[in-house]
């Protein structure tokens, strides 16, 4: 739940983080008694805490659809991103992975982790997957289709143009958002929105998470993985091994990208799950990080000039949504005062709490 000395720090993190860890002992006991559903809600909070707790506030039949969508997806992607498997095995099972979803005794061992796991018992999804209703299964089956078909061709050719590095976004994360869109609409729950929206968003997360994992995609063994597109970084190195938000206002400007996977500290990811409830408080967070980003601009950089314009307008767009004055700032406030003694205890309850969910009774 984050370091201690990041939580004395912060001490205002202290407050979300304890919610936080009740909403997961919360979402433990939540889990379904059947097998497959109880594999792919545990496996679920294994592969992406933040996720998981996301997931879980959603309407049963919808949480499930999410689930095993997230699921299918996260599978596809262990495909993908292991570097050990073959170009020649790993693209027919990337194009045709949307069948495989309809097999309960298909599997494919690759991955590491609890993603080798989620790949070994692939057939616990299938069989979750084969009971949700049949507008879910068509969106998951489509966007898995659409999905792999585009993980396959970039796995046979380099990312080496701008035009190439959105297409390889779209497919990777933009299908993402279009995808939950029509998982959403089939609930019933809302309308289905533009795809050119969805399809931004993700693209806006994936970049952001290509620059995030800049140094351990550069240093994958036994093969590196570049995203960023050549027709950037050829104008200042010949190889490039020699060079959501608020992940973006951290790594902007930091050199620790070349050093390590650079992430908010859980503290504040626990902020922003905890106030980000309706659309102002989406608007608050775009200011707020906005603003860090803005900060971090130096003058002397070519493309300070676009970086700034490209931030004004996300402020302006903030500003004219009318609603910054109707929540809490994540980031831009002044500190309260707390009590030294009171911090430590709040931080002992966090340990206990974290220790008891973990297994390891104190």
């Amino acid at each position: 739940m984050g370091s201690l000395g990041a939580m004395l720090r912060n001490p205002e993190d202290i407050y979300p983080l304890m919610k936080l860890k009740l909403a997961a002992r919360y979402a433990e006991k939540q889990i379904p008694p059947q097998p497959h559903w109880a594999f792919c809600y545990i496996m679920l909070r294994k592969v992406s805490r933040s996720f998981s707790l996301v997931i879980q506030q959603l309407p049963v039949e919808l949480r499930d659809a999410v689930c095993i969508f997230y699921l299918v997806l996260r599978a596809l992607d262990t495909v993908e991103d292991d570097t050990s498997v073959a170009t020649e095995v790993k693209a027919p099972i990337l194009m045709s992975f949307h069948r495989h979803v309809y097999d309960r005794e298909w599997h494919f061992s690759c991955g590491t982790k609890d993603y080798k796991v989620l790949m070994d018992q692939f057939h616990h999804v299938s069989t979750a997957f084969l009971e949700l209703g049949k507008h879910y299964k068509e969106a998951i089956e489509d966007i898995t289709m659409r999905m792999g078909a585009g993980m396959a061709k970039f796995i046979c050719k380099e990312v080496e143009t701008i035009d190439d590095y959105a297409e390889y976004c779209h497919y990777v994360a933009g299908l993402v958002g279009l995808g939950l869109s029509k998982l959403f609409r089939a609930s019933g729950k809302e309308d289905l929105v533009s795809d050119s929206l969805s399809n931004s968003m993700g693209l806006f997360l994936q970049k952001t998470n290509i620059i995030r994992d800049y140094l351990e995609d550069i240093n994958e063994v036994p093969k590196c993985r570049m995203f960023w597109p050549r027709q950037i970084w050829s104008k200042y190195v010949n190889k490039l091994e020699v060079m959501a938000i608020g992940t973006l206002a951290k790594c902007y400007n930091n050199i620790e990208v070349f050093r390590g996977v650079v992430k908010m500290r859980r503290g504040l990811t626990a902020k922003v799950i905890d106030r980000t409830r309706n659309m102002a408080d989406v608007y608050g967070a775009f200011y707020d990080f906005s603003c860090i980003l803005k900060s971090k601009v130096e003058y002397k950089d070519p493309n300070a000039a676009k970086t700034l314009r490209r931030l004004e307008t996300i402020l302006r767009t903030c500003k004219d949504s009318g609603t910054l004055n109707k929540r809490k700032s994540f980031v831009i406030q002044s500190r309260p005062n707390y009590n030294s003694a009171l911090v430590v205890v709040l931080v002992v309850i966090i340990a206990i709490l974290s220790a008891y969910q973990s297994g390891n009774r104190p």
